[in-house]
């Protein structure tokens, strides 16, 4: 069979990775457009500045799931012998997944930086991925405090998984190569954020955010220097 039928995979890979989750439920819950606010992305972490956590959690869920679809409709067609007989055909199913959820041919090719189909598409590609991804992003996210590298972690971590998973045997090199490209895919997304990064003007979230607002509440609660000046001292 042609590699053109792998074309196929690419192409369904990226229409369902196009669905504007976050846009839609914002819309959906608010009657808003989640690209006026913050950064104008449709993710999961632009969606909690719209309409909250409830909302957000729904839509990485989606934006997981979109992808996820994709990789098992590559599968399918492979099975049945639709496409050609490569994990090639999951492998561009899944990295088109994320490539339409970050450039969306249905809203201009804007859209997300690439976070929740990153673990739905490696999910897909291997079912106990999510146990890992999941709780590593969460972690960055509550203690390190940058959403940006929440996101990163998910690529990152893929590739630790599907490196171990080829060494052991229980995966083909190509979802390798998938999870490499992933990371390339959300570190270009996210240039803004990382120059933000380096410039120390990144938002924080989680942990550190809280900690960073009471020392910013105590600062302003401490008397002046010239108030401390005019108290006596101690005898």
């Amino acid at each position: 069979m042609s590699p053109l039928t792998l074309l196929i995979t690419t192409l369904i890979g990226y229409l369902f990775g196009s669905l504007p989750m976050g846009l839609i439920y914002v819309r959906l819950f608010t009657g808003q457009d989640v690209r006026e606010f913050g950064s104008g992305r449709t993710g999961s972490t632009n969606v909690m500045r719209a309409a909250g956590g409830r909302v957000a959690v729904i839509t990485g869920i989606s934006d997981g799931f979109k992808a996820a679809f994709a990789v098992w409709i590559a599968r399918w067609l492979r099975e049945q012998g639709l496409v050609m007989d490569t994990p090639w055909a999951e492998a561009l199913a899944a990295l088109a997944a994320i490539l339409g959820h970050n450039y969306s041919i249905f809203i201009g090719f804007k859209g997300g930086a690439g976070g929740g189909p990153t673990v739905g598409a490696t999910t897909a590609l291997w079912g106990w991925s999510w146990p890992i991804l999941v709780p590593i992003g969460l972690l960055v996210w509550y203690f390190i405090g940058y959403a940006s590298l929440t996101t990163l972690s998910f690529a990152v971590t893929a590739i630790a998984i599907m490196t171990v998973r080829y060494l052991l045997g229980h995966s083909p090199v190509e979802y390798i190569y998938f999870a490499l490209a992933a990371l390339g895919l959300c570190l270009w997304s996210l240039r803004p954020n990382l120059r933000r990064l380096m410039e120390g003007t990144e938002r924080l979230h989680g942990y550190r955010a809280r900690k960073k607002c009471l020392a910013d509440q105590t600062t302003e609660m401490s008397p002046s220097p010239s108030v401390q000046d005019k108290r006596l001292p101690l005898e």
